[in-house]
């Protein structure tokens, strides 16, 4: 597997996209392998890498949201720790 495979099938590990999308992810993985295989042809190798990005675009937006680690989550730690910090200053 190349490197652009190997990325590609990372991404899509940690998007947790492949039960939702089967088909897409297999055909992402297929592209992913034509850029990887297409080095003697520049021509081929930017339509797949074309197409593989428009394809990646759909699964990231098919992508469960998680439930941790997102900017509300990041806002509310905030949040919280400003309201610890005037706690502590009313305090003593």
């Amino acid at each position: 597997m190349g490197v652009v495979a190997t990325g590609i099938k990372e991404e899509i590990a940690q998007l947790n996209v492949d039960e939702i999308s089967p088909g897409m992810t297999a055909l992402a993985l297929s592209l992913a392998r034509s850029v990887d295989a297409s080095a003697k042809n520049p021509a081929a190798k930017a339509v797949a890498a074309r197409e593989l990005r428009v394809v990646m675009k759909e699964l990231r937006a098919l992508a469960p949201v998680g439930e941790e680690g997102d900017v509300v989550d990041d806002i509310a730690r905030q949040r919280e720790k400003r309201r610890e910090e005037a706690r502590s200053r009313r305090s003593g």
